[in-house]
């Protein structure tokens, strides 16, 4: 009984291990080559900059007031964009034969699926920083609180959503541009109907309901409240349950799509 217990509290330890260990391998090269990093903070700022003005031109609201609704959905995009594209550096990677290697190590499926994932969320944190301190002069106001607590819940959505277009670049092997067909098929219409950059409660009958089936757009409402300071908002709830949704989804999906090509 006592090895049991030994096996069972060492497991989480082990996941622990091997999820930093597959994170800081995929982060080396960023750091070696923090190019890729220093663009990607580019585009948030671009909507910010560029989107920003047309939105509060078109609703005539205040600009405090509709940064305060538009920062959060950024962020989201910039996490679906990021994550959404693991599967393309897998199929580098399979390409490469380092795939297969990475297979042979003693690392658990879904501590290799987390480590990938992550490895995209880190730079969302610095995107997200970055972009709230560029329009925190602009009236943006920021719950301290509420900032930690939505970048957690972006991080849980970001491993589901990776572990997603992992499996989907495991089922296209050998048709890689198949990978950026379905990418892009399914990517714009999740953006569209999450209301990230436009709010969809003016649209037609049928895109609403689109909308109230679609996960993504509970993970935004819940990082508009959280940002906002209203955590104890059911729009957090609600976000909450989609993000983990999405990952328990994304990590048994991925782990089955990694044992069936393993």
């Amino acid at each position: 009984m006592t090895t049991a217990i030994d096996a069972s509290s060492a497991a989480p330890t082990r996941f622990t291990r091997d999820v930093v260990s597959v994170l800081s391998r995929e982060l080396r090269p960023t750091l070696r080559d923090p190019f890729s990093l220093i663009f990607s903070l580019v585009q948030p700022l671009f909507f910010l900059g560029l989107f920003g003005p047309l939105l509060v031109a078109t609703t005539d609201a205040p600009a405090a007031q509709t940064l305060q609704w538009f920062v959060p959905g950024i962020l989201v995009m910039v996490a679906l964009f990021g994550t959404g594209t693991i599967g393309a550096n897998l199929l580098d990677d399979i390409m490469a034969g380092s795939h297969e290697r990475t297979l042979v190590a003693p690392i658990s499926r879904s501590a290799l699926l987390v480590g990938r994932a992550l490895k995209e969320i880190v730079p969302l944190m610095v995107q997200g920083l970055l972009v709230v301190l560029v329009a925190l002069p602009f009236g943006f106001s920021l719950s301290i609180p509420g900032l930690a607590l939505g970048l957690l819940v972006l991080a849980v959505f970001g491993v589901g959503f990776g572990a997603l277009s992992y499996s989907l670049a495991l089922a296209v092997v050998g048709r890689e541009w198949m990978f950026w067909v379905v990418h892009q098929t399914v990517l714009f219409p999740l953006l569209i109907l999450s209301g990230m950059l436009l709010p969809v409660d003016a649209g037609p009958g049928w895109m609403k309901i689109a909308a109230a089936i679609n996960p993504i757009g509970y993970v935004v409402e819940a990082e508009r409240a959280l940002f906002a300071g209203n955590l104890a908002s059911p729009d957090v709830l609600g976000g909450v349950i989609a993000a983990v949704v999405i990952a328990v989804i994304g990590l048994i999906v991925g782990t089955r799509s990694m044992r069936r090509a393993g």
